[in-house]
């Protein structure tokens, strides 16, 4: 079993910028990926970057390149999710989830660990 905990949301004007954590306990999962996905009222929940503990390789969605940026901790086994120029429409619940083969998918259905989410909400 694995335990994510999701850090670092909060309230911020458009422009402005946060970072997510996101702390993993359990067992080892060394070749997992991790991943963020975000969900808006009324919306489904939607892809938002991934990452692999063991090389830190990249995925982002396109509404996110160039203003997200996703690192990652080996020590600390937590994840960080950057986000800069936020515009209101990144207004959401984010979730920390991990996929345990790594398979690369995007998909909600890829991922088997998922954390209690953490609310962002940007104003205008």
């Amino acid at each position: 079993q694995v335990q994510l905990v999701e850090s670092g949301g909060g309230l911020v004007q458009a422009g402005g910028s946060l970072r997510l954590s996101c702390a993993a306990s359990g067992r080892a999962f060394s070749n997992y990926a991790m991943g963020w996905f975000r969900q808006a009222p009324g919306k489904e929940r939607e892809f938002v970057a991934r990452i692999t503990w063991i090389g830190g390789r990249t995925i982002y969605a396109n509404f996110v390149k160039g203003r997200f940026t996703l690192s990652r901790d080996n020590v600390k086994n937590t994840v960080y999710l950057q986000m800069n120029s936020l515009k209101p429409e990144d207004t959401a619940v984010y979730y920390c989830a991990a996929d345990r083969v790594g398979s690369g998918r995007t998909d909600v259905y890829a991922y088997d660990y998922w954390g209690q989410g953490t609310q962002v909400t940007v104003s205008s």
